[in-house]
């Protein structure tokens, strides 16, 4: 076995040969092919600079595009490969397994030993159509859900030629240097050289629900996957800290990739929708399958021709069983998602969809939800309370920070230099060319820093150590030194900021005029007050100190920053609160900041009642918590455990809870949730990777447009069911009468299987795409315990079964005078069942409005779809062909305007009940507010 010394001493040999100017890339494909074996046993065994030589890297430079190139064509991209799809024409012959399929193919079989060669083409031409048909739609599912796939792709950030540039994560390959930070996914299996409380949850691998902590040392070969703490594997994530590594597995050469390649053999589990649909369905089967038998028996003791009662009993059994019900739901479902992924709502799991309707509270988080997270410091306090106002917005130095109406810069005022470069130093964001790197708030404190000329601290100091930002301490420190010395002891300073309280608590000096004079009660009563008048405004308040001792520090003074209201909000939220959402606010922030906020986007908000802080949650046993949260509007000084505890809280009371969060601390919460809704532009990866939908333009007003799309899909699938069981239930019906009264069968195998195309075909499927009614948001959310199928639903199932039923078997009647069933008989009575059908497509458009409220050109879909069926209809009545497969003949201009006015009355009975059903609702809804007004 050759040693990574030897394979680094080949790639330098190989090096020096090479001298060409514009050579190839580096490696040959002998040493490739050795890079692509380097697993993370091997990685945690070999020290950085092997690992830079070895895998042909520079750790200042990274590698070159050229270089990529190369390597991408060799490894290909950082994904993987989910296998060799099934052909289409196997899929299609698949199609051929389904019992009532097979059933028909034997009846067709018995036909041909029998001499009955017409039936036994005609039931051959059903069979092909039916199982086409179904192959379209399963196909048409299988491509919606897998575009859904595609919504979101991970991103990373990377040294390319010498700069750090952010793009996709498949474009990664072996030798690429990465950065890591809190919040990150990591995008590849890396070895690293840099960690700085570098800690990163690898439960997904280990178990271990602690985050391992990570350095950069060389480790044994024999270590263990928990032990490799020198390794950052692809898919963990990063929970706090940064680093920087080289990598050297990529998609299937990953640990995440050996796991791949067992997960891709699991099938994914259905939806709660498509698992009640199919409980449906195998009950309603069942009820076929009992009648059409009964059917089947009955025609057998009347001496009726087996063969024929056998074929229109399996006929019968295709057309009245709703296989198409898990179909529906799924294209239904998934175009939805892409639906409103075109609205910036990006869902990564279909029962996200069916649960958004029945949301009954939206626990938002303030910043970049309800707030533009457009951050701007226009207020400075100074220790001596002077205060300083920020022109100028934006992420820029365009502005000034003028003090009683005079311009400051460093120069001017040694307490205004002295804050604003603790601000720039305690910072990990960064501004370059009008583009902020980092996070919003830290980013507005860069630019004070380049309105009063400091731009060359980053030269002038050297970081030490760095104490990250956390939800439990609330502040964040960054150990400096002077980087240019005169001698090795150069003071080490800690620049620190955060919440006001907290960082007061480590202060026991204030500065003054270049030194430092003793923190009284006085003075901190009177910060807090300066304080509490900046957050009264709605500003987001920050406090700074600097020292040689955390414990021990100097109060500098506080920044108040603003972040405005989203433009729309509070016409969302009165929206949700009339249709019966609750909007609960939780924040970081002070009290009065928060409560500014909500009163300026509408939250109505009774500071006794309304507003409660995260440690009275923490006081409160679960029974207090339950009898009051409720009534809490505002939540504020709130933990990620504060934030589980509410989700938990409002579920215990038996509400479908929406959790909105953008950072690593709501990810827990966004986990709890019913529907966890992560932010797309400032969320970081860990958010993303535990919600279930993402904004993708982080506005609250999405969320609104979601639910909205939400409970127009459950309307939408409620719909479809009701016309395929009214259809379904007709011709089950249809059939058992005219058995029991010893008629001749009003319809063929043939024609009942042309009906079936229709109940399970386009005219049935566009209704899922019925547009979202304009008024679905005043509805209350639906409980999730409701059914489906009430009684109000089945009703209307009945109804329009039992006309269908009876103008169908009055046409047969009419036409069958001389007791002799004749092609045209079984023509009209077959034309008029189809223009049942579509009639009855149109009524099942809405549960509630009038076709004339909601219009006839609406939905282009339907409109397609019923002019496609009626072309199909025609064909099937005046083709020659096709009539004799049907055993139809032509009709007269007269008979179609029969039956068109016949079959109507479905429509119009409906639009009947539709009125007063109108009309019942309007008179509860004047009762109800009249008994208020005597309230």
């Amino acid at each position: 076995m050759i040693s990574i010394k030897d394979q680094i001493l080949n790639i330098r040999q190989k090096q020096q040969q090479d001298t060409e100017p514009d050579r190839e890339p580096l490696l040959n494909t002998e040493n490739y092919n050795k890079m692509v074996k380097m697993n993370s046993q091997t990685a945690c065994s070999t020290d950085v600079g092997s690992m830079e030589d070895l895998m042909q890297t520079s750790l200042k430079q990274g590698l070159s595009s050229k270089e990529v190139t190369h390597r991408q064509k060799l490894y290909g991209g950082n994904d993987f490969d989910v296998g060799e799809e099934t052909p289409i024409w196997k899929k299609y012959l698949m199609m051929f397994k389904e019992p009532m399929i097979i059933l028909l193919l034997v009846s067709g079989f018995v036909s041909i030993c029998m001499g009955q060669y017409d039936d036994a083409v005609s039931i051959t031409v059903a069979v092909i159509i039916v199982v086409t048909v179904a192959f379209i739609q399963e196909y048409r599912s299988d491509q919606s859900v897998a575009a859904i796939t595609k919504l979101v792709p991970p991103t990373c950030f990377c040294l390319r030629d010498g700069e750090w540039v952010d793009f996709l994560a498949e474009n990664l390959v072996p030798g690429d240097i990465i950065s890591i930070e809190t919040g990150d996914r990591v995008p590849a299996d890396v070895r690293l050289f840099e960690a700085i409380h570098l800690q990163i949850d690898e439960s997904s691998f280990t178990g271990e629900i602690k985050p391992a902590k990570k350095q950069t040392g060389v480790l044994s070969a024999s270590a263990s996957l928990s032990e490799r703490n020198n390794i950052a594997l692809m898919g963990t994530l990063v929970c706090s800290g940064k680093g920087k590594g080289i990598v050297f597995g990529t998609g299937v050469d990953s640990e995440f990739g050996s796991v791949f390649q067992m997960m891709k053999e699991e099938e994914p589990p259905k939806t709660p929708l498509q698992k009640s649909m199919d409980q449906l369905g195998a009950q309603l089967s069942t009820y076929s399958i009992l009648i059409i038998g009964f059917v089947v028996f009955l025609g057998w003791v009347q001496k009726r021709r087996i063969v024929e009662m056998f074929t229109i009993g399996v006929s019968l059994a295709v057309a009245a069983i709703p296989e198409g019900l898990p179909i529906v739901v799924t294209v239904t479902l998934a175009l939805g998602v892409m639906r409103m992924a075109r609205k910036n709502a990006i869902v990564k799991r279909l029962p996200v969809v069916e649960t958004l309707g029945c949301a009954t509270v939206i626990c938002s988080d303030k910043t970049g939800t309800l707030t533009k997270n457009e951050m701007t410091v226009t207020d400075l306090v100074l220790p001596d309370n002077r205060k300083a106002m920020v022109t100028g917005i934006g992420y820029s130095g365009h502005g000034e920070v003028m003090i009683d109406g005079v311009a400051a810069s460093e120069f001017t005022d040694l307490s205004l230099t002295q804050l604003v470069k603790t601000g720039c130093l305690c910072n990990n964001a960064s501004i370059r060319n009008g583009s902020l790197h980092g996070q919003a708030t830290e980013g507005a404190i860069v630019a004070v820093g380049l309105k009063v000329g400091l731009i060359r601290l980053g030269d002038e100091y050297t970081r030490v150590d760095e104490i990250p930002f956390s939800s439990e301490t609330k502040w964040m420190a960054v150990k400096t030194k002077k980087t240019w010395a005169y001698n090795n002891e150069a003071e080490e300073v800690y620049h620190v900021k955060g919440a006001v309280e907290r960082v007061l608590d480590k202060c026991r000096t204030s500065y003054h005029d270049g030194g430092s004079v003793v923190m009284t009660n006085n003075k901190r009563k009177e910060i807090l007050d300066a304080a509490h008048q900046l957050a009264s405004r709605g500003l987001r308040v920050i406090a700074f100190a600097h020292g040689k001792d955390l414990s021990n520090l100097t109060y500098l003074g506080l920044a108040g920053i603003i972040d405005p209201p989203r433009r729309g909000v509070p016409e969302s939220i009165q929206v949700l609160q009339d249709s019966g959402v609750q909007v609960k606010m939780i924040t970081g922030d002070a009290k009065d900041t928060a409560v500014a906020v909500a009163q300026a986007i509408g939250l109505k908000v009774t500071e006794q009642r309304n507003v409660i802080s995260g440690e009275q949650l923490e006081s409160m046993d679960c029974y207090e918590l339950r009898r009051v949260i409720e009534q809490i509007s505002i939540f504020y000084r709130v933990s990620p455990k504060n934030k589980v505890t509410i989700v938990k809280a409002l579920q215990e009371l038996g509400h479908v809870v929406g959790m909105t969060g953008d950072g690593v601390n709501d990810a827990v919460a966004l986990k709890c949730a019913d529907i966890g809704i992560a932010m797309g532009k400032c969320g970081t990866d860990v958010a993303k990777e535990a919600a279930d939908m993402i904004l993708a333009d982080d506005d609250f007003g999405t969320i609104m447009s979601a639910l909205a799309e939400g409970k127009g899909i459950y309307y939408n699938i409620r719909n479809f069911v009701r016309f395929q069981l009214s259809t379904s239930i007709a011709a089950i019906s249809l059939i058992m009468i005219s058995t029991l009264m010893k008629l001749p069968n009003p319809l063929n195998a043939m024609q009942i299987l042309w009906i079936n195309i229709i109940m399970d075909g386009p005219p049935a499927q566009s209704l899922g795409v019925e547009p979202v009614d304009s008024d679905i948001m005043k509805r209350k959310p639906r409980s999730v315990r409701s059914p489906m199928i009430n009684t109000y639903l089945i009703l209307q199932v009945l109804t329009s079964a039992t006309l269908i039923v009876l103008g169908t078997l009055f046409i047969f009647w009419r036409e069958m005078a001389d007791n002799i069933v004749t092609p045209r008989d079984t023509t009209m009575t077959f034309t008029c069942f189809v223009f049942f059908d579509m009639f009855n497509a149109m009524s099942c458009r809405s549960q509630t409005k009038s076709i004339f409220q909601i219009g006839f050109f609406t939905n282009k879909m339907f409109l397609y779809a019923v002019f496609g069926s009626l072309i199909g209809q025609s064909l099937v009545v005046y083709c020659p062909p096709l009539q004799a497969i049907f055993q139809t003949e032509a009709l007269s201009f007269f008979d179609i305007c029969t039956l068109i006015a016949l079959a109507s009355s479905v429509l119009v009975l409906d639009e009947v009940r539709k009125f007063f059903r109108r009309r019942y609702q309007r008179l509860e809804i004047r009762n109800r507010k009249y008994k208020l007004d005597i309230v």
